[in-house]
């Protein structure tokens, strides 16, 4: 007997505030083991620890990247299938997409290992700092697919409706971190290496709780033959591929970027690594968007409801922008004290500045981005989202970095950067509206056939 998805029913913003909320509760504190490991070792009073977190950072920004597309892929191939009424192939889909995910980042993670010195002395890295950035990624990046195990199940999770759980599986990241961190570091007395240390510790419990919920609660994998691996692969890789080249563009932008403002010295790399860890709190819920949503309007689509689908896209947009609009203001507020607490020099603190005070706006931009793309990524289109995303990062972004540099500094960095993210959002806001009528035209030619 078929049942039906929780998300083709009730209050579609309703839905969106609480899987949105839901999962940037949880991506906040998945990121958050970052920022806790980041503040600890800025105790360690040594710029070059600090300045080596921010050169790490922008390596393994690439396969956490590469992660978040599978989830995304996983959600859209789950969520379907659950808004049709089909739990049993909603099983074996998110179980092939456990496989295919852990395999694949197994890959990538050995590729990372052995050539992240190549890649770290690309972005800028030398000297000490170099050595120190080298040995904490050789130590982190092979928990980044236990890491991504523990994605997946918060995906399959966020498709069913499970709000709860799925935060839950991500925020025991940040809870663990907490403990973890000051122990290894100080007591311990292992330091950056302690850092690294705590971050698999954290990354393999949220896998392990993830999974517990999959498993025994939800029910929601199953065991799985060749044949069901061949039989879901297609459905999945049909996002997951052009969704891995979109997620892709965030850490290319972010690497060039990090590469121009290298120039500026250690001090601007270390307000940097700061910068980034701020961004990806406060605003998770942005970042979780196209996760979040996603489930709402592929189960939608799976229903044939176009009606709702564009309810979720306008009240996703609504959501997105008073969010980034009152975290702003907070961020503007607690300046002095994000510098003051990760003890930033001044060269360092002009990079907080540009982000608090100016850059942090442009967000409600990145929001159109996300919301567009979770409407591609869930109707069909994963390409469009790729042409978006690489418009941004691969096209914008270092050109008006540059730019901004010659001007402004180590500050024009991230003027560029905003001023990327405001012209690829509004143009895709607009398509994004737009391509869910030629959806509804499709599927309504496809039920008459």
């Amino acid at each position: 007997m078929s049942q039906q998805g929780r998300f083709v029913t009730g209050s579609t913003m309703r839905h969106v505030v609480v899987m949105t909320t839901t999962g940037m509760i949880g991506l906040t504190f998945m990121f958050l083991v970052d920022a806790v490991t980041l503040f600890w070792v800025s105790k360690l009073d040594s710029q070059i620890y600090m300045a080596a977190m921010g050169y790490a950072w922008t390596i393994q920004f690439f396969t956490i990247s590469t992660g978040v597309a599978f989830m995304i892929a996983a959600t859209a191939t789950v969520s379907k299938a659950l808004g049709q009424g089909q739990r049993h192939n909603a099983r074996r889909a998110a179980t092939v997409s456990a496989i295919w995910t852990f395999s694949i980042l197994c890959l990538v993670s050995l590729f990372l290992v052995l050539f992240r010195e190549t890649a770290l002395s690309a972005v800028g890295a030398e000297g000490e700092t170099l050595a120190v950035a080298s040995r904490f990624l050789l130590i982190s990046i092979p928990s980044l697919p236990i890491m991504s195990l523990g994605m997946i199940a918060s995906a399959i999770l966020r498709a069913e409706g499970d709000a709860w759980r799925s935060m839950m599986g991500t925020t025991s990241a940040g809870i663990v971190a907490m403990i973890a961190d000051p122990f290894l570091i100080f007591y311990m007395e292992l330091g950056i290496d302690g850092a690294a240390i705590g971050i698999v510790v954290s990354r393999t419990a949220s896998a392990c709780l993830g999974l517990y919920f999959i498993l025994h609660v939800k029910k929601l994998a199953t065991w799985v033959s060749v044949s069901d691996m061949r039989q879901y692969a297609p459905a999945f890789f049909a996002v997951a591929v052009p969704t891995v080249v979109t997620q892709l563009a965030s850490p290319t932008g972010n690497y060039l970027a990090t590469g121009v403002i290298s120039e500026f010295g250690e001090a601007a790399v270390a307000g940097w690594a700061v910068m980034g860890r701020l961004t990806v709190l406060a605003f998770g819920g942005v970042f979780s968007l196209s996760g979040a949503i996603g489930g709402i309007v592929g189960q939608n689509y799976g229903a044939g409801r176009f009606d709702r689908v564009r309810d979720a896209y306008r009240d996703s947009l609504i959501f997105s922008t008073v969010y980034v609009l009152i975290t702003w203001g907070i961020l503007i507020l607690l300046t002095p004290t994000v510098i003051s607490l990760f003890e930033l020099s001044p060269k360092a603190a002009v990079v907080i500045y540009a982000f608090n005070y100016y850059a942090a706006g442009t967000f409600a931009f990145a929001g159109f981005l996300y919301v567009s793309n979770a409407s591609f990524n869930n109707l069909g289109r994963p390409q469009y989202s790729t042409l978006f995303n690489w418009i941004k990062d691969g096209a914008l972004m270092l050109p008006l970095c540059l730019l901004g540099a010659s001007y402004w500094g180590a500050a024009g960095v991230i003027y560029g950067q905003g001023a990327a993210v405001v012209i690829a959002g509004t143009i895709s806001v607009i398509v994004g509206w737009r391509f869910i009528g030629h959806a509804e035209s499709r599927h309504m030619k496809s039920q008459k056939v």
